[in-house]
């Protein structure tokens, strides 16, 4: 750990001890969509991955606040190369809204893979949604091949254990069609987890509170024998929602609790540091708490922040309200009560310091990461958008070095180029790397990216020229309207370079600046500096840091060598 992150780090662990509090979000950087199960003492959340492989990522913690990677439900080729296409799934597509659940010694994830079908007569192509499920006795892996649901419409599923023995599956549908795909209204079917079949007749159940074209992210609980129907409204924007229903029975009808939403910041000020929370997921703890992670968006720029949607945890306690009345006698009516979630009790909303839910096991908040590509396999911090091509890197080429090989592919829709990252994890942060590379062809480019889509992107590379080698900066904005069209591309010749440098960026204040040094860190140049808000998080995902490499066309067997990467983040 670096001295100035280590100063962060022990300025808040001497402030949340002594104030037995632990700071929000729990897992940042992009981990969007969060759901949650508890087995014992350990807790596990799996979140959203979308185009990104490895999917699913899952963390575990023993104490809701300290969380790490174990694993994802998606690692192996065979598990995204068929009917979960992962090879060339279009942006914002791929993996939504997993929810992880346990029975009787069984982790299961339930998802959706979003797959846009390329139609060279239909530009906008054909939409394909597939719910589907894996098992896994170890939350870490490994995890099966997909199950995958025939018959279930819509987004979001859930899967739910009943006491009875019976197990039911619950996502999404257009209101009025049960078997349509779309959102806005809930459905529940029994489903045989033997067979992955589902069994019976399909049951609407609930159209939300309010915002019924947006009803989604369901989750189904029982408590006290009541069964409580948890959904997402509003959208994934500022009026994003959590709603509550309840029934007697597991196939309604639901009535809407009266204090819904029970978590939203849309009735807060856009200058909240928090907004567009929701897509929520509920845990009880062994002592009879409950606890919620819910995502939400930093507002650290222009509303938004490179980190996108981040999982929050917020706590929760239960109370009475009157669903209805109930005749008892001529005379005399009596009101019918039901408990319900009471999301963030004393404020009402996500907060950014809040008290500890173990007072005996503080937060140690760190968001660092150091990779000296020393072990036989690639760390679990590192994804690539998309499968990534065969012979893409190597951690045995060169020993105590990560071989990243260059591809004729670029940045692309629904490419798979050779570009491998980490979320970034704080708005203000220092990341370098150590290359070494030495390009033989016209063309040929290595460094560092910063990469929020397809087609959004800022690459700091070396790059052969003609006779020279130059230093390049290249942005890519997304959308028509340009913050910067003064610079797509920025070109210095490397003077006396020896197939050596460390690249480095450094985000502070709005703005990102890109650094190298030719003298093993002895002092650094500046380069370039611009500002942070050409990758801020656009639709579902946040912006990744990472290595890049390309031909730009050619064939090559030319590679990048990294020693080493250091990225350290800077709590606000």
């Amino acid at each position: 750990m670096r001295l100035q992150s280590l100063i962060y780090f022990l300025l808040f662990a001497s402030f949340s001890i002594g104030q037995q509090t632990f700071m929000n979000p729990i897992i940042p950087g992009g981990y969007p969509d969060p759901s949650i199960c508890r087995v014992g003492d350990d807790f596990y959340i799996v979140n959203s991955s979308f185009e990104y492989f490895p999917g699913l990522p899952i963390h575990h913690s023993k104490d809701l606040v300290n969380w790490k990677l174990i694993g994802h439900g998606l690692n192996r080729e065979n598990q995204v190369s068929g009917a979960l296409n992962l090879i060339d799934v279009q942006e914002n597509g791929g993996i939504h809204a997993p929810s992880i659940r346990y029975h009787e010694g069984i982790f299961y994830i339930v998802s959706t893979n979003m797959y846009d079908q390329i139609d060279p007569n239909n530009s906008n192509g054909v939409l394909q949604n597939t719910n589907f499920i894996i098992t896994a006795t170890n939350p870490a892996g490994p995890w099966s091949e997909p199950h995958i649901i025939e018959g279930a419409p819509g987004i979001d599923p859930d899967l739910f254990f009943d006491d009875n023995g019976k197990v039911y599956f619950i996502g999404t549908h257009s209101p009025g069609n049960v078997n349509a795909n779309g959102i806005g209204a809930i459905w529940a079917q029994e489903i045989d987890i033997e067979t992955w079949k589902l069994v019976g007749e399909r049951y609407s159940l609930w159209e939300g509170a309010c915002d019924k074209n947006h009803t989604e992210g369901p989750h189904i609980y029982k408590r006290n024998g009541v069964y409580y129907l948890l959904v997402a409204e509003g959208g994934t924007g500022h009026h994003h929602a959590v709603m509550v229903a309840s029934s007697d029975h597991i196939f309604g009808p639901y009535v809407s609790g009266l204090r819904n939403p029970i978590l939203t910041s849309r009735h807060l000020s856009l200058n909240n540091w928090v907004h567009s929370t929701g897509h929520a997921d509920l845990v009880e703890l062994k002592d009879g708490r409950w606890y919620m992670v819910a995502l939400g968006i930093r507002n650290d720029r222009d509303g938004r922040s490179n980190m996108a949607r981040e999982t929050h945890l917020i706590p929760v306690i239960w109370e009475s309200q009157i669903v209805r009345w109930e005749q008892v006698s001529i005379d005399d009516w009596q009101p019918v009560k039901v408990d319900f979630p009471v999301a963030a009790p004393r404020t009402g909303r996500v907060e950014r310091i809040d008290q500890l839910p173990f007072t005996n096991k503080p937060q140690l908040y760190n968001t660092d990461f150091f990779d000296n590509f020393n072990n036989s396999e690639l760390h679990k911090n590192w994804s690539f958008r998309r499968f990534p091509q065969p012979n893409t890197y190597s951690l045995s080429a060169k020993k105590g070095s990560l071989r990243l090989y260059l591809k004729p592919e670029k940045f692309s829709l629904r490419g798979r180029y050779s570009a491998m990252g980490f979320t970034q994890k704080e708005s203000a942060f220092e990341f370098k790397t150590n290359i070494m590379f030495s390009p033989k062809q016209n063309l040929e480019e290595a460094g560092i990216s910063i990469y929020q889509k397809d087609l959004n992107y800022i690459n700091f590379t070396i790059q052969k020229l003609e006779n020279n080698y130059v230093l390049k900066l290249t942005v890519q904005e997304k959308g028509e309207k340009s913050i910067l069209p003064e610079l797509k591309e920025k070109i210095k010749i490397l003077a006396n370079y020896s197939g050596q440098l460390v690249l480095k960026v450094v985000s502070k204040e709005g703005f990102y600046s890109f650094q190298f040094s030719n003298d093993n860190e002895k002092s650094y140049k500046i380069f370039h500096q611009i500002s942070d808000n050409i990758v801020l998080g656009q639709g579902y995902t946040g912006a990744n840091i990472g290595l890049y490499a390309t031909s730009n066309g050619q064939k090559t067997k030319a590679y990048a060598d990294y020693d080493w990467v250091s990225y350290i983040g800077h709590i606000k």
